[in-house]
């Protein structure tokens, strides 16, 4: 499956933005898919994930869109600390949510968000 990520932007603070990420070559569904973020100078951290069967956790709301194959990230509030490049990943048949990035076979391009005023 590949993947893409969509919706990065300039937003201000305690703005909202929806990141999706789309995927081609399978069914997003079969997958557990999870949004990491990277800012300059810190570690890869993941936001948010939704597992195969649906479970979900993170900071922001995760969605899927089955009718457009999408995972979608739900940010509101977000504050300047929320800049930082974003990028979706995935692993197929997960039940669970996993939280870190060596657990994902499965990788999009990121989108920068910038938090600014």
């Amino acid at each position: 499956v590949q993947l893409q990520a969509f919706g990065g932007g300039l937003v201000q603070p305690g703005g909202s933005l929806r990141l999706s990420c789309a995927a081609s070559g399978g069914t997003l569904a079969d997958y557990a898919v999870a949004w990491f973020r990277q800012a300059p100078g810190k570690r890869r951290e993941m936001v948010s994930c939704i597992s195969s069967v649906g479970s979900v956790k993170g900071r922001f709301t995760i969605s899927r869109d089955t009718t457009k194959n999408t995972v979608d990230l739900h940010m509101n509030y977000l504050n300047y600390e929320d800049t930082a490049v974003y990028v979706c990943a995935a692993r197929r048949n997960s039940v669970h949510c996993n939280s870190y990035s060596h657990e994902y076979t499965y990788w999009g391009q990121g989108t920068q968000v910038t938090v600014s005023s």
